[in-house]
């Protein structure tokens, strides 16, 4: 059974501003750096299961980080599964970020 995916609009902008930050600097980047968060995003329609629980807040088991490889670093999205369909992406930061936004 494939998981639906969805953003919140707040993972939305935090999505909008680090493609902004990386094409300011190498837009080669930005497009792979586009090409791994939607490969991530095409592994979470499958296995949402396989990803750690987030750590600190909430104690809700289907409170969940998904590590997104890209480079010598990469990105984390905050995700909550839902229900047995839905996936929600609540935030995405970069590994060197303090936290989410």
């Amino acid at each position: 059974m494939k998981f639906k995916v969805r953003f919140t609009p707040e993972a939305e902008d935090d999505l909008l501003r680090l493609f902004d930050h990386l094409v300011e600097k190498d837009l080669v980047a930005a497009a792979r750096a586009q090409a791994a968060i939607a490969k991530s995003m095409a592994f979470l329609q499958l296995f949402p299961f396989s990803c750690r629980k987030a750590l600190g807040g909430s104690p809700n088991p289907l409170l969940r980080e998904m590590i997104i490889p890209f480079g010598n670093t990469g990105y984390v999205a905050l995700f909550e599964i839902e229900d047995s369909a839905t996936v929600t992406i609540l935030a995405i930061r970069h590994q060197r970020e303090e936290d989410f936004h």
